[in-house]
């Protein structure tokens, strides 16, 4: 019984196990300085290029500068 159990759950156990990395995955990015650094750096060139106009780069250069004050803020937290 429990290995026809094992084998109906294996599909389920391994989209589970999938989102559990793929969230390890976007926590790690949203926690690193160097990849929010690397966003605004784009951020800059799209809008030096005219891909983006003043307003859409404002908006966004606002939302990732309080992302990396925010991991900043975190990594000063548990240093403590």
């Amino acid at each position: 019984m429990f290995l026809i159990d094992d084998i109906l759950l294996a599909p389920l156990k391994g989209v589970v196990f999938l989102g559990k990395k793929i969230n390890e995955v976007i926590e790690k990015e949203m926690s690193d300085e160097g990849s929010i650094k690397e966003r605004l750096m784009a951020l800059q060139l799209k809008f030096e290029m005219d891909e983006i106009d003043e307003e859409e780069y404002d908006r966004k250069e606002d939302e990732l500068l309080k992302l990396l004050e925010t991991i900043r803020k975190e990594k000063q937290g548990q240093q403590r």
